[in-house]
């Protein structure tokens, strides 16, 4: 693909457009840790918002959907679609704990809510492994998205694409911290919509024209592409396992994989494309897609940005926040925005993409010069935006060049966080001047990088990384919604938890070779799980002060914390005022409603044309999401009165001395 000297100049506008501003906040954030890292606790609610959702939109996400929805028809987005559960629980019930504690990190708050050696042991052990090498390996998997979006689009080689997000995002990242990360994010938002917007809409035009004819238009071809599909079925069949040429076996039976999927007509055998639930009747495949997911995996997996309980870098904007009120309405609008405003321009391009590119071999003759390595299911978004006009062109490559720069100066930033606060100032030099940290971090900016660069070297498909991803904190999920609730959890249950999904992500399979992900998974979550319950009734428990220390300052609700809140003296009463865990419950269950109603209202109403079934329920949907949306802001108004009474009675007592 070639760009016009109008694509370049609307490339370096979006450029100049996103990184200029944040310049300007390099004098304020290289005053402190504090500024460089937290934006001095000085975020509005909205701007927390919506770099929340600039961070989670990278150049891997459309990819990822796209190879979900090909694989899996649109039901496959019910992998991320179930941590809706895990978000609006973080709103309801931790944004304003979290901003409570007081601490800079998320990692901080382990010596706040933990005793002794054990509580150091954890926050530096997590601050290596978090900050190095699990940031490095979700790095490594967004700059291999961006490795694929220009090999196909421009036959660029993956080092070239490397050094260019490289150079451009470290030194952003290295020169104006945290606020010059929220900036960014900010109008790297509408940006990027604007650019998802356009790719969806061109490729319908696209779709159009092979199905109804030319000049058919957009709104045409969504209406062929609905019909066309409606009828068809993705199925997966098995294959005989090969390893360098060569056909496994075992014990004489040959050792079956999962294939690539095949586009049939509907027969009840595969899962329909257009769907949004999966078809049950094949057991392995709803087990994967939806049953883990929305049983198990929102609570028991930790995966950054839906981290059950609230951490990393949406930990991050909410301590960032400046009040308690702007942590709550923050993660409340990027849960939003992120569920309901961002899918259905991805799943629209990647069914488009089944009728224009049906199979892997279509994209390569597409893209000759492509490298075939690179080339997969995750390829076809990139493969779709050749049908921009000129003008977009420029707009998408300025909007892809925004969703990796978001998210990898986030990760730049969250990540030397950890690795300066939590463990170089903690563990290795405690009294060095407050630009000596700032520089300890910029130069931590660059070593993350390389790092995360090399990763994506052998990295092959968004799915795998992301597979990797939950394998690796399978079973710890629960454990960082409990700490909240159970003084019983300590240092060592996290040790155990951490120790144990290691070691079982790289047991199970091995000593399960032939079983699914999903059955894998439900092994992994079992055994960690019991691991870390079993550590918090006979390992050491933390300290008392340290425990009646915490109360005190963060008043956490629930029965977990009876005798703890006795000992500090803190009543019901109090307790009660400061959380209104009814209510809570009230905000988490109306706020998921108005997500998941909202956004199949959406899809029914796009899949509409032709069925009356479809369009009675899109309105169907739209009457729940009318009375539940009227439910959630009732709820939210009086948890940001309570919010604001509770920040003037903290100022009132902080006076009094």
């Amino acid at each position: 693909m070639q760009l016009t000297w109008i694509d370049w100049a609307i490339v370096i506008a979006s450029i100049l457009i996103c990184f200029v501003p944040a310049l300007f906040y390099a004098k304020r954030s290289s005053q402190s840790t504090s500024e460089f890292f937290a934006s001095g606790r000085s975020v509005p609610w909205w701007l927390a918002g919506l770099s929340m959702v600039a961070t989670t939109f990278s150049s891997d996400t459309p990819n990822w959907v796209t190879e979900q929805v090909r694989r899996y028809g649109v039901a496959g987005n019910w992998q991320w679609w179930a941590f809706v559960l895990t978000g609006v629980a973080t709103v309801f019930f931790f944004a304003r704990l979290w901003r409570r504690s007081g601490v800079m990190t998320d990692l901080e708050f382990y010596e706040h809510r933990y005793s002794g050696k054990a509580a150091s042991l954890v926050r530096g052990f997590r601050a290596v492994y978090l900050g190095f090498f699990f940031n490095c390996f979700i790095m490594g998997m967004v700059t291999l998205a961006a490795c694929k979006i220009a090999n196909i689009l421009f036959g660029m080689p993956a080092w070239q694409t490397i050094v260019i997000c490289g150079v451009l995002n470290v030194v952003f990242a290295a020169h104006s911290g945290l606020w010059g990360v929220l900036i960014i994010d900010m109008i790297q938002f509408f940006i990027k919509m604007t650019a998802v917007f356009a790719a969806a809409w061109f490729s319908l035009v696209e779709v159009g024209e092979r199905l109804v004819g030319k000049g058919a238009g957009g709104w045409a071809g969504l209406k062929a592409l609905v019909e066309k599909l409606s009828t068809q079925q993705v199925v997966i069949p098995k294959v005989q396992k090969m390893v360098d040429g060569v056909a496994q076996v075992k014990d004489g039976v040959p050792v079956m994989v999962e294939g690539q999927p095949v586009m049939s007509v509907i027969n009840g055998t595969g899962q329909p494309f257009l769907d949004m639930l999966p078809n049950f009747t094949m057991s392995e495949l709803a087990l994967m897609i939806f049953i883990l997911p929305i049983a198990i995996g929102w609570w028991a997996n930790w995966y950054p940005g839906a981290e059950p309980g609230g951490g990393s870098y949406i930990a991050q904007r909410m301590l960032a926040s400046k009040s308690e009120k702007d942590s709550l309405g923050g993660t409340l609008f990027f849960n939003i925005a992120h569920y309901v405003l961002r899918p259905w321009p991805w799943i629209i391009t990647a069914l488009c993409s089944i009728i224009v590119y049906p199979d892997l071999a279509s994209i390569k003759s597409a893209f000759p010069a492509a490298d075939v390595a690179l080339i997969g299911h995750d390829s076809a978004f990139p493969a779709m935006l050749k049908f921009l006009p000129v003008g977009f062109v420029g707009l998408m490559v300025g909007g892809l060049i925004a969703a990796n720069s978001s998210t990898i100066l986030t990760h730049l930033n969250w990540g030397s966080s950890y690795l300066v606060h939590d463990f170089y100032r903690r563990f290795i030099n405690k009294d060095a001047t407050e630009g000596h940290y700032i520089n300890v971090g910029r130069l931590s900016t660059v070593v993350l990088y390389v790092f995360a660069a090399v990763l994506s070297l052998f990295m092959t498909s968004a799915q795998q990384a992301f597979e990797v991803l939950l394998s690796i904190g399978a079973g710890t999920g629960l454990i960082y919604i409990a700490r909240w609730f159970w003084w019983r959890v300590s240092a060592w249950c996290e040790i155990v938890a951490m120790v144990m999904s290691l070691v079982t992500s790289l047991a199970v399979p091995l000593l399960m070779p032939d079983t699914g992900f999903a059955t894998r998974t439900i092994v992994q979550v079992t055994i960690t799980t019991l691991a870390w319950l079993i550590t918090a009734y006979v390992g050491p428990e933390t300290d008392r002060a340290t425990l009646i220390s915490f109360y005190r300052k963060v008043k956490p609700v629930g029965p977990g914390w009876t005798d703890i809140r006795a000992e500090a003296g803190v009543t019901d009463a109090e307790v009660a005022q400061e959380n209104r865990i009814g209510s809570a419950l009230l905000g988490w269950i109306s706020g998921c409603v108005v997500i998941w109603s909202s956004l199949f209202a959406i899809g029914n109403f796009l899949y509409s044309s032709g069925d009356p079934t479809r369009l009675k329920m899109a309105w169907i949907l739209t009457a729940v999401f009318a009375v539940s949306s009227y439910v959630l802001l009732k709820v939210t108004q009086q948890l940001w009165a309570d919010s604001t009474a509770s920040q003037a009675r903290e100022d009132e007592r902080l006076k009094q001395g």
